[in-house]
């Protein structure tokens, strides 16, 4: 069996470039990979076209990334909560890709199942068909979407083990699983890693051969996006 498991995050990103296309799980701050986030920071990677439904927040997540300006054009379905991309956007400092949720994640997983390309009705008559094929299926029109092409593919999970099999929790699981094997490259970083053979193949969300890199992360702040409490009675 393969091992796949690499010591830390400096050597899991150690060929990640300036220019590189990089897909990053989650949804909001849930399931992110943060040291892997924090390690891009560190390096000082730039004219990063990044994949991923959001960017976080100013301060956490990639809008760490976009403090720095390290970002060159993000591809995401929203802008969120995040000012600081708001601004980039609207000054156009930073080139933004808006695309509908349920279609982002279908092409990163067109681009996991190897499937060049598929026919959604999402985005019809509006901007996001501009230049795009489109054809009528059952009488309903859809607009041809090209699978992303990433270089890396940088997933979060809960527990793997040594061979890459990856179980995510909750909700965590969103933009994690169909990243998974979309780009060239696939890390994981997990909380939990465990030797192969640990993990009930029953509960195991990703199979190790999606995963190129698996490392155990640390000190994970795990940050709530709204914190939303009951008022005492």
């Amino acid at each position: 069996m393969i091992n796949r498991k690499v010591n830390n995050v400096q050597e899991a990103l150690h060929d990640i470039k300036d220019g590189q296309t990089i897909m990053l799980g989650g949804f909001g701050l849930c399931g992110i990979p943060e040291n892997s986030i924090a390690e891009l920071v560190e390096k000082n990677i730039t004219d990063l076209t990044c994949i991923s439904n959001n960017a976080g927040v100013d301060d956490f997540g990639l809008g760490l990334l976009l403090q720095k300006r390290q970002i060159k054009k993000m591809i995401s379905s929203y802008v969120g909560e995040n000012a600081e991309f708001e601004r980039q956007m609207l000054s156009g400092e930073l080139e933004v890709e808006l695309t509908p949720q349920g279609t982002l994640a279908e092409k990163c997983r067109a681009a996991q199942a190897g499937i060049p390309a598929f026919f959604t009705p999402a985005g019809f008559g509006t901007e996001v068909a501009e230049g795009k094929e489109t054809r009528e299926f059952n009488g309903k029109m859809h607009v041809m979407e090209l699978a992303y092409k990433a270089d890396f593919s940088i997933v979060k999970a809960w527990k793997g083990d040594e061979a890459g099999n990856l179980i995510f929790k909750g909700t965590a699981r969103n933009f994690n699983a169909c990243m998974a094997g979309a780009a060239k490259i696939t890390i994981a970083e997990v909380e939990e890693l465990v030797p192969a053979g640990t993990l009930d193949p029953n509960q195991i969300h990703i199979p190790g051969i999606m995963i190129n890199r698996i490392f155990q992360g640390e000190k994970f702040e795990k940050r709530i996006e709204q914190r939303t409490v009951r008022q005492k009675s």
